[in-house]
């Protein structure tokens, strides 16, 4: 195994106070809570529509959930799934689990029964904890794959009394929806048993430093679930790159963070969850991005530290500007998941007189790897530099043993603590993307003299449209089972909005009588919302090789030429 230390030209560059290197974490991810609910037991850790949750409740609320989830017979070791959106249960959830020595499964609760279904059967968890107005779709599951124990959260109970007293108004259609949910809850527990317990002892086992912590998914290339395996160490030693990163907020110091991207994701997981305890922070919980609900805190509570993608700084500024609201007082907002415009940095930072910068992460590496540093000598268009204690490389695509000439262009492999040590599960899949213990990427990049990593291509073919994965076979997949459709190819072309766009060109029996835009409702009853074409072209036929794959660099070249003018 090749063990040499090669150069890190970036630190040179990293802004003043950022370390070289971070001393081993230690411990494990619950010890977060534990420690800020120790130092600020009085400060406010949640906040959710105006409630809010402090240090000490949050900790006593994690100790009863754990016991709870054992008195379910949940043992150290079992995954255990979360199907949540984001709220106050998720993160008593997130670490009771842990807290049990129990690994935690994230996932996207608005999930179509097909997609949530291929994870189970990936995971095979037998507990889950999950939103009720999804719970159907878990009760629904085959025999094979049913849940030995299955928690529903009403997420409204989080919210303030007035606000909860407001959505349970007396009107018709809503007592028809309140009765066929309960309906769903029937033969679950409530979540409010399961916090009702008496706190977890403190004898109780605690998990090690290396153990599994969390099942991560990926996409991947093939639409193939595939569970990025991710210890404590991991994700301990992300959230402290993460503080390091940023050494002028100060933890505990009204540290502000708003949770407006999805803690199912990898990126929110970190950013917004273990970043935020471990900063002893208070943690604005938005179910989902609402422009107006982040403006009404922005008047109280302004973002500390903001992570987002550029759509969402984009509609952030324009509905400030519309309402009038001022964004001063948000000190760093950092951008990832896809490429930011330096058009939208200027007025953004202009705006709230803080950074906007740009970083770049994968799942399998807890999932942040780089940013630009908080500094005035930030790059645009690059995705800076590695954080502290992250080791990377640029070799030859083919032989990824070999580095390539400095400045010139090849596949980013990395190794450093955030990296994870495999698939779930899939020895064969972890093979394929570690050569001598580097992390293969699947990006083309570029890293300059002062250490500055510019993403030129990737090699994987993933769409990243709004910050979230969509493997393009798996859409083609679902395309083709249209009786009409007998070819497909989806791609990803640049939108303004969302990063890239998913557009697909279809082959179909009889062009002459085709209604695109009910094969795309077609494919919105097997995708997700975001994973649907936004665009469908029929064409006659699809580029292919001699062995019969489609080509779908010339199918993007063709799609682009046809809308070059759109």
């Amino acid at each position: 195994m090749t063990t040499f230390d090669p150069p890190r030209p970036w630190v040179a560059s990293y802004a003043a106070g950022v370390p070289e290197d971070l001393a081993p974490v230690q411990g494990s991810l619950i010890d977060i809570v534990a420690a800020s609910a120790r130092d600020y037991p009085d400060a406010p850790a949640l906040q959710f529509f105006g409630r809010e949750t402090s240090y000490r409740q949050l900790q006593k609320q994690i100790d009863r959930a754990a016991a709870g989830l054992r008195e379910l017979g949940v043992k150290a070791g079992d995954p255990v799934a979360i199907v949540l959106p984001n709220c106050p249960q998720h993160i008593v959830a997130f670490y009771a689990v842990l807290r049990v020595g129990a690994v935690v499964v994230e996932h996207n609760p608005l999930y179509t029964p097909r997609e949530l279904r291929k994870q189970f059967e990936d995971h095979g968890a037998k507990h889950a904890i999950v939103w009720n107005k999804v719970v159907g779709t878990v009760q629904e599951f085959p025999a094979d794959l049913a849940v030995s124990t299955l928690v529903s959260v009403d997420v409204t109970k989080g919210m303030p009394r007035l606000t909860q007293l407001a959505l349970k108004l007396p009107i018709a259609k809503a007592r028809e929806s309140l009765a066929a949910l309960t309906e769903k809850v029937r033969g679950t527990v409530l979540w409010e048993r399961v916090v009702s317990s008496d706190p977890l002892p403190a004898s109780h086992p605690k998990p090690q430093t290396d153990d599994l912590a969390i099942i991560q998914y990926t996409s991947g290339t093939t639409g193939t679930p595939k569970g990025a395996a991710l210890t404590h160490r991991n994700l301990l030693a992300n959230a402290a790159q993460s503080q390091a990163w940023v050494p002028s907020i100060q933890r505990g110091n009204g540290c502000v963070v708003y949770a407006v991207l999805p803690m199912f994701h990898a990126y929110g997981l970190t950013l917004c969850l273990t970043f935020a305890m471990s900063m002893g922070a208070r943690l604005v919980l938005f179910p989902k991005f609402d422009p107006d609900l982040v403006l009404d805190v922005i008047k109280k509570h302004p973002a500390t530290f903001l992570p987002l993608v550029p759509p969402i700084a984009d509609r952030l500024l324009s509905a400030a500007k519309a309402k009038g609201v001022s964004l001063r007082g948000i000190e760093v907002a950092i951008s990832g998941a896809m490429a930011l415009p330096h058009e939208l940095v200027v007025p953004f930072e202009e705006a709230t007189g803080g950074y906007l910068v740009e970083g770049y992460g994968l799942s399998e590496c807890s999932p942040v790897l780089m940013a630009n540093p908080v500094a005035d000598h930030r790059v645009p268009g690059t995705v800076g530099l590695p954080l502290p204690g992250t080791e990377c490389r640029v070799v030859d695509p083919d032989e990824p043993t070999k580095d390539v000439a400095p400045g010139s262009a090849g596949e980013l492999v990395v190794r450093g603590p955030q990296v994870f040590s495999g698939y779930y599960g899939k020895p064969e899949a972890t093979e394929e993307v570690f050569v001598d213990g580097w992390y293969r990427t699947g990006d083309i990049v570029t890293i300059d003299d002062a250490g500055f990593v510019r993403i030129v291509d990737r090699i994987k073919e993933l769409i990243i449209t709004g910050g979230f994965n969509v493997a393009p076979t798996e859409v083609e997949n679902a395309l083709r089972q249209h009786p009409l459709v007998s070819d497909a190819a989806v791609v990803g072309l640049p939108s303004d909005h969302s990063g890239e766009e998913v557009v697909a060109a279809i082959v179909v029996d009889d062009a002459d009588d085709v209604d695109v835009e009910a094969i795309r409702e077609f494919a919105r009853g097997i995708l997700t919302p975001y994973k649907v074409p936004r665009r469908v072209f029929v064409v006659d036929e699809l580029p292919k090789s001699l062995i019969g794959k489609v080509l779908r660099r010339q199918v993007k070249e063709r799609l682009l030429s046809l809308t070059s003018g759109s």
